[in-house]
């Protein structure tokens, strides 16, 4: 693993290393849902290989990023 990092995370800080997946980052900090299903289910990362499309998160302004594929960086 890389040098550690602080990411934020809805708005809190989280400090973690450079080659963290955000998926893993987060499921560290706040437990295994990462968003809610449309009926309210809590969802979380199924594959961590980017096929399953259950860990999607806005990172960075940016809609849908599937984050088992999003390495941290700091900020």
């Amino acid at each position: 693993m890389g040098k550690r990092v602080t990411v934020t995370i809805e708005g809190c800080p989280v400090e973690t290393q450079t080659g963290c997946s955000i998926a893993a980052c987060v499921m560290q900090a706040n437990g295994p849902a990462l968003r809610q299903s449309v009926s309210g289910a809590p969802r979380g990362p199924f594959c961590g290989m980017g096929v399953c499309f259950e860990c999607r998160m806005t990172v960075d302004g940016t809609l849908h990023q599937r984050t088992c594929m999003v390495n941290c960086r700091d900020g």
